[in-house]
């Protein structure tokens, strides 16, 4: 993996730990549908003014059908599903749920495109798995005044939002692989933005929301959407679906540091800990760091050069020579 690549998957992993926050922020005042629906119209915006000024934006009409999927399941689907769920759980908890997104990707690869995953990525995605569970063991981090119920809907909602990442990732690697990022950052939100718009009608607050949470959602589209997405989806044409989608294991880290310097939450050993594993796992799962090779005895390695130096039998020196 090369260093820029190495640089982007950080920031972007920084980029959207800290969206969880703003989620979390900006949710209540809002709604989730609504809070989406300015998420991704700023955002598109932003990317229509950026892609204007390109000659590649004629590929957005060549390719609407696949950026539409894209647009549902990586943006307006999962957009919704985690906005409603930092109603009821903190963000730090959203952001781990989040980070089984690589599972799904693996998992829809490998059932759908038949990817071949190196035994050292799926030991890398399972050593990162682990790191999750240590960060979730023990706790479920609730929002003040949730219910049981609304608790056990907010977990299945990140859940499915995390499957439909995995599958849109898979998705774009297949059908979108040679677009630009920018074409496809921009179609993507376009269409979340076109699918949400009439539920956000509907659901738009009957109060004006204050000034601070229009602050965490402008900052939420802004940095946590346009610029990450093209960042996201440079990642995968660059080093796969797969290893693109093992920045969601490195969100709970970054999630964990801006709650810690930002709203006063505590880091535990537990954290700490579960970190560490998280950083393990997102390196094998990378490629940034492999599993010791077995080495072959002395005595194998030379039985194998005599068996490859000896002449075959009923051959001649000169159908030797031709064959070499």
């Amino acid at each position: 993996m090369r260093t820029r690549d190495l640089l982007e998957l950080v920031t972007l992993a920084a980029l959207w730990g800290a969206s969880f926050l703003f989620m979390r922020h900006a949710a209540p005042a809002f709604g989730p549908i609504a809070l989406v629906q300015v998420r991704v119209s700023v955002a598109a915006a932003i990317l229509t003014g950026l892609l204007l000024l390109q000659a590649e934006r004629r590929a957005l009409r060549t390719h609407v059908a696949a950026l539409a999927f894209v647009g549902v399941m990586n943006s307006a689907l999962p957009f919704v599903l985690f906005t409603y769920a930092t109603l009821y759980v903190t963000a730090g908890f959203a952001a781990i749920l989040n980070a089984t997104t690589p599972l799904w990707t693996a998992l829809v690869g490998r059932l759908w495109l038949r990817d071949r995953i190196r035994p050292a990525q799926w030991i890398g995605l399972g050593i990162g798995a682990l790191g999750v569970a240590a960060l979730l063991w023990g706790k479920v981090d609730l929002r003040p005044g949730s219910t049981g119920w609304q608790v056990t809907l907010a977990i299945g909602a990140a859940l499915l939002g995390a499957a439909a990442y995995g599958t849109s990732a898979t998705f774009a690697r297949k059908r979108l692989g040679g677009v630009p990022a920018l074409v496809v950052a921009t179609g993507s939100q376009i269409a979340a933005a076109i699918v949400v718009l009439p539920f956000a009608t509907a659901a738009w607050p009957g109060h004006s929301p204050p000034l601070d949470a229009w602050a965490s959602a402008i900052a939420l589209a802004v940095a946590c959407t346009a610029l990450a997405y093209l960042l996201y989806f440079r990642l995968i044409a660059h080093v796969g679906a797969v290893r693109a989608a093992a920045v969601t294991f490195l969100i709970p880290v970054f999630a964990t540091c801006w709650g810690s310097a930002f709203l006063a939450e505590d880091v535990t050993l537990q954290m700490l800990a579960g970190g560490c594993v998280i950083l393990a796992g997102t390196a094998l799962a990378l490629g940034l760091v492999g599993l010791p090779r077995v080495q072959r005895s002395r005595s194998s390695s030379s039985r194998a050069e005599g068996e490859r130096s000896r002449p075959a039998s009923g051959r001649d020196s000169s159908s030797l020579r031709s064959s070499e």
